[in-house]
């Protein structure tokens, strides 16, 4: 299976040196100068891993990775800094980062953690194409649908969502119908696990 390692860093020193050295293991790698060139860039359904500096102007690493979830991507990420300091180690593990790695970062440690994400990637890629799959879905419904879905999650009847909104309780019917057919759902119970996969919860106005 071909795997895919994407590097962004604004320092093109840094790019080639990395390009080379993955290039030279066999890996496709795919280089970028600006966080905005690699979110703009399609991705292909196939495991990659994603090393990233964390400081570049425009928008930070940090910056990226929240991008990238929000759109439903789970791309395995290695950070890369010339300053590790505790917070900011911190905060990366807690986006969910596989590795931080100081720069001048050794080569054999890059190889591992790249090894190690690819591994988790390969492994995930089902369950990372659903949820981007689930996501595209969702970023489709327009705000009214969005807030029908929430409320019929929540166990409300369509009279009930009538009565919340403000509206008939036909075009209520009618959005939640909508709702089904977008998120691709059959039945109330699918959409609630769609709902959970994408982590929003039931708001219920009370």
């Amino acid at each position: 299976m071909n795997h895919i390692v994407y590097v962004v860093d604004d320092d093109e020193s840094v790019r080639s040196a990395l390009s080379n050295l993955l290039s030279s293991e066999n890996y496709d790698v795919i280089a970028f100068a600006t966080a905005q060139a690699f979110l703009d860039h399609p991705f292909p359904a196939v495991p990659g891993c994603l090393i990233l500096d964390i400081n570049m102007p425009g928008a930070d690493g940090f910056a990226v990775v929240n991008a990238l979830n929000a759109r439903g991507y789970a791309i395995p990420t290695i950070f890369l800094t010339g300053f590790g300091t505790i917070p900011v180690t911190v905060r990366a593990m807690k986006t969910g980062a596989c590795e931080f790695l100081t720069k001048p970062v050794d080569p054999e440690q890059l190889l591992q953690a790249v090894a190690e994400a690819l591994q988790m990637a390969e492994e995930n890629l089902a369950s990372s194409q659903e949820k981007y799959d689930i996501t595209s879905r969702h970023l489709s419904l327009t705000p009214r649908e969005s807030e029908v879905m929430l409320l019929a999650i929540s166990g409300l009847l369509n009279k009930q969502i009538a009565a919340e909104m403000g509206i008939s309780e036909i075009t209520a019917k009618v959005h939640k119908r909508r709702v089904m057919e977008k998120m691709n759902v059959r039945s109330l119970s699918d959409l609630v696990r769609a709902a959970e996969r994408l982590n929003i919860l039931s708001t219920r106005r009370r």
